[in-house]
């Protein structure tokens, strides 16, 4: 599922903004850019994967250092006298003044490293509250598309109830169409010796045994009903990849109702079937 949100907060010592854009994902993607927070980037990834299992997230932090004593300055002074002595050395031999403004003196490698010191658990806790809080927004935007997402699977789940009622009332009269095919085979066999009664009662009743679709449709009705369960609001806890092995066994069970069939009406409303589950199939792929 989809969302996004973007929060800024401040404390005494620094200012966060936080931009976080989740996105269709089968499993949990993390991905973060912006200031270097060390360690505390793998928190802030513990964090999420406590509110969110499936998604790509692409975390942004923009981060303002409030306060100059958060930050520590090391000048290699050795290094920058030897440099000025050169400088000294080669103006006196070019007897020409050779200078540096301050500013390419501290550009000049290993002379000066700026370094923002550590975190203090205050700082710690002020960016994974400011997470925290950017991330229930996400949660509630991808709340809403779950809505959207699980009424869309309802009807769904609703269109493959009627059909597989259809399909049950049809299948008790596939005795009927068997022992019809049979007959009429057997009339084009015209040079082999006709069937008794009794033969072909034995005939159909083995072929109706064998394209019997009962326990398939008994099988379709329990997974829809098992969906339903999961698809209910009172359910808190994420439900994408039950309802996703949930489809992979509706179109299982309505397959091998494809290859029984002896009626092609119950043949197309098996392949009308297979159309609902899998659009089921695409929209559970992403589902929490």
């Amino acid at each position: 599922m989809t969302g996004f949100a973007e929060k800024k907060s401040d404390s005494k010592t620094l200012s966060a903004k936080f931009s976080v854009r989740s996105l269709n994902h089968r499993f949990f993607d993390w991905n973060y850019r912006g200031a270097q927070i060390g360690e505390v980037e793998s928190q802030l990834r513990t964090i999420l994967q406590k509110k969110f299992r499936r998604g790509r997230f692409e975390v942004f932090l923009e981060l303002i250092y409030l306060k100059p004593s958060a930050w520590e300055l090391r000048i290699n002074e050795d290094l920058l006298r030897k440099i000025l002595s050169s400088v000294e050395k080669l103006s006196s031999r070019l007897k020409k003044g050779v200078s540096f403004s301050v500013d390419r003196v501290f550009n000049l490698p290993q002379v000066m490293e700026l370094k923002r010191k550590s975190f203090s658990q205050e700082e710690v806790g002020f960016l994974e509250s400011s997470f925290e809080r950017t991330l229930d927004d996400v949660l509630k935007m991808r709340k809403r598309e779950g809505r959207e997402i699980a009424r869309d699977i309802r009807d769904n789940l609703d269109n493959i109830k009627q059909a597989v009622s259809w399909i049950e009332k049809a299948a008790e009269k596939q005795p009927i169409l068997i022992r019809e095919k049979l007959k009429r085979r057997m009339k084009e066999l015209s040079h082999e010796s006709p069937l008794s009664e009794e033969k072909l009662a034995e005939e159909v009743a083995y072929l109706a045994q064998r394209y019997d679709i009962a326990e398939e449709v008994a099988r379709l009705k329990s997974h829809i009903e098992y969906a339903l369960q999961l698809l209910s609001p009172k359910r808190m806890e994420p439900v994408g990849r039950k309802l996703d092995f949930v489809a992979q066994e509706l179109f299982r069970e309505v397959n091998t109702i494809n290859s029984k069939s002896q009626d092609i009406e119950i043949t197309k409303k098996a392949l009308a079937i297979k159309g609902e589950v899998e659009s089921i199939r695409q929209q559970v792929q992403n589902v929490e």
